[in-house]
């Protein structure tokens, strides 16, 4: 397999780049292979089914691919997406639903990431969701700041948003297992990485890893498994002490389904002010490409919780998985938020909520949910790099808390191994 070259300018520190004796196109990287782990939910993972591959990873996988590196890619879910899941509902009646009940729509302004926007949007994977938007003020029950034309495009996967994962996880020169959990990374002294299946299966050695999301090196790992994070971060001091206490917001979403479209309602996205319980509204089913979809009749919308209610929930039930009747107590209050508004919603013929994953704190500070972080612990860099061990963390606490900081990691962690491994 040989290396497509890149720009010098990324590679400061390659000196076969810099000797004109070396004729770099003809370097082999056959043995050279990368591991890409996806994190993120671990609260099934003792169920085999947490642990989804967000976009950082799933871009750091590709563009390592496109430059002539060998990746696998290892996912205990049976799907990629983190926080750009879709989620499948079957309704009392028959009816497949789905919920884009993560991030609804992403943003994007940096021009690496345009670039790739441009190329998904050739390929049909994303498109621009041209509706109005605006906010509601729960204390005067009027719609406030509707945008006719947003100053920054507001882009949707298709047909769904863990459509542009699904894609780059398919790609050539990455090879995606999927239902396979990670039990262990192991640094080895020949500066290879070692990966250990959940199962104790021996899955290949590795000339460096990426990890997409902090959760694989989270205590509450063990907390879930009875079992040791994969990851072990007294090897790598410096990215652990970087990686404590990141801050970040708990959500509950509440999916639902109307058999009739929400007329009254005269916007399909909107924030919400004044409310102690809701922070955010979508119509999912007005996103491009949905009309296509089974039971296009119906319209589908989801609402977002604000961190404050999810906190004060998780501080009264814990940091266990929510049981049904938790779950149906939170959609009902939600929902009724929703009705208070005042613009004669009916009841819907489908509801649920949904708790993205809660992490475990200190012993000495509260619960809090791990879905929506907001820090930014790595943004010069873009992401944490230990160049001796040939380790990349990414994800969109590095950059911003958004879909462009995530891929923008991605990028990140992929020029730090290409730059390393061109080289070999």
């Amino acid at each position: 397999m040989t290396i497509t070259i890149i720009n010098y300018k990324l590679l400061p520190f390659c000196l076969c780049k810099s000797d004109p004796s070396i004729d770099t196109t003809t370097m082999s990287n056959v043995a050279t292979k990368v591991a890409v782990v996806g994190g993120g939910n671990i609260e099934n993972i003792a169920e085999r089914n947490g642990m989804n591959v967000a976009v950082s990873g799933a871009v750091c996988a590709s563009t390592l691919a496109k430059n002539g590196i060998s990746v696998t890619l290892f996912e205990s879910a049976r799907g990629p997406g983190g926080r750009m899941s879709q989620r499948r509902e079957i309704s009392e009646d028959g009816k497949e639903l789905l919920f884009d009940h993560g991030a609804p729509f992403f943003s994007a302004s940096n021009s690496d990431v345009l670039r790739l926007v441009h190329e998904w949007e050739s390929k049909g994977l994303v498109e621009e969701w041209k509706e109005n938007f605006g906010s509601f003020d729960c204390i005067s029950k009027k719609f406030l700041d509707i945008e006719q034309e947003a100053p920054n495009k507001k882009y949707a996967g298709i047909p769904g948003m863990n459509s542009i994962c699904k894609a780059l996880c398919n790609e050539t020169g990455v090879e995606s297992k999927f239902g396979v959990g990670i039990g262990k990374l192991e640094c080895l002294d020949d500066e290879k990485w070692s990966l250990t299946g959940l199962d104790g299966q021996n899955l290949g050695r590795f000339s460096g890893v990426v990890v997409s999301d902090k959760s694989i090196a989270s205590p509450r790992f063990t907390d879930v498994t009875g079992r040791p994070p994969p990851l072990d971060l007294s090897l790598t001091p410096e990215l652990a002490l970087k990686l404590q206490d990141i801050p970040v917001s708990p959500c509950f979403a509440l999916m639902l389904a109307f058999s009739e479209p929400l007329s009254s309602i005269s916007v399909k996205g909107f924030s919400f002010k004044n409310s102690e319980i809701l922070s955010w509204s979508h119509c999912d089913s007005s996103k491009p490409g949905r009309s296509t979809a089974r039971h296009a009749s119906v319209e589908r919308w989801v609402l977002h919780s604000t961190a404050n209610y999810a906190r004060g929930v998780i501080a009264q039930t814990g940091l266990q998985k929510p049981s049904s009747a938790t779950l149906t107590k939170v959609a009902e209050e939600l929902f009724q938020e929703f009705q208070s508004i005042g613009l004669n919603i009916p009841r819907p013929f489908f509801m649920k909520a949904h708790r993205w994953t809660v992490e475990r704190r200190t012993k000495k500070r509260n619960a809090r949910g791990s879905a929506f972080p907001t820090a930014s612990i790595a943004r010069e860099q873009k992401c944490l790099w230990d160049r001796k061990k040939r380790l990349a963390i990414c994800g969109d606490f590095c950059v911003s808390p958004n879909v462009e900081g995530a891929i923008l990691s991605g990028l990140a962690a992929a020029s730090k191994l290409t730059e390393m491994l061109s080289c070999l």
